[in-house]
């Protein structure tokens, strides 16, 4: 019984002494156990520059098969990274990298006629789409799209777009079609003719600034269409008005 316990006793002994030798020396040593390294931010980078950084801190990567779209990046910038920046990770760690797609992915316009424009410029951020020029018409609606353009041609609903792309919108002004007569601005003071202009029923144009012996500074010395033309509601004014010498 005593030579029993003592090899009992040397068998534990040495698997405790096995034990502690594998979890603090060879465990530690094989997993290059405390060297960490902080993940690079490689938001923005493209793929080239981000692979030589990984490359330089020890890091590998896998690409994503999913890829997104941001007009703000180049094509194939590293938009997400799995871990994140700054994590402590294991040399060698692989990093998962999401890109910016090459192309941007095509969107179906939706009907947009006949909406408010403020729900219209909604739609088009939720899309991914820009909101293009705003070309008032006379109509009796205000502030509601009345056509939809791409690339100065009008498109309907279905239309493929690439992501990003601008829509221009021809809106309704709420005057309707009514005909007037153009009042004369000429000899007038530049606020009270824009007011005017705005007051009728018309829009403001162009200001056109030029030198005039005649005309004090800051009076309108010409207008285009002239007074007495008979225009719709919504007709833009240009006015030529008096500049300072300076």
């Amino acid at each position: 019984m005593k030579k029993i316990l003592i090899n009992l006793l040397l068998i534990f002994g040495a698997s405790l002494l096995l034990g502690f030798v594998f979890l603090k020396i060879y465990l530690p040593a094989y997993t290059n156990h405390g060297e960490t390294v902080s993940v690079p931010d490689l938001s923005g980078y493209t793929f080239d520059e981000a692979i030589n950084i990984l490359e330089k801190s020890g890091l590998n990567y896998e690409v994503s098969l999913d890829s997104g779209y941001s007009t703000d990046e180049k094509a194939l910038a590293v938009l997400k990274q799995i871990p994140p920046a700054s994590e402590q990770v294991k040399n060698g760690r692989k990093i998962y990298l999401t890109l910016n797609a090459r192309n941007a992915p095509m969107i179906k316009l939706p009907n947009l006629v006949n909406m408010p424009l403020k729900n219209v410029q909604e739609i088009l951020a939720n899309l991914g789409l820009e909101r293009g020029e705003i070309i008032y018409v006379p109509d009796i609606g205000i502030n509601v799209v009345l056509e939809q353009q791409y690339q100065g041609r009008t498109v309907t609903e279905g239309f493929e777009i690439p992501k990003g792309e601008k829509i221009d919108l021809v809106v309704g002004d709420g005057l309707g079609n009514q005909i007037l007569s153009v009042p004369n601005f000429v000899g007038m003071d530049e606020i009270d003719a824009e007011f005017l202009i705005l007051g009728s029923g018309l829009r403001m144009g162009e200001k056109l600034y030029f030198k005039n012996d005649t005309v004090p500074p800051g009076f309108v010395f010409r207008q285009a269409p002239p007074s007495e033309t008979q225009v719709k509601t919504g007709e833009m004014i240009d006015l030529w008005i008096s500049a300072k010498e300076n």
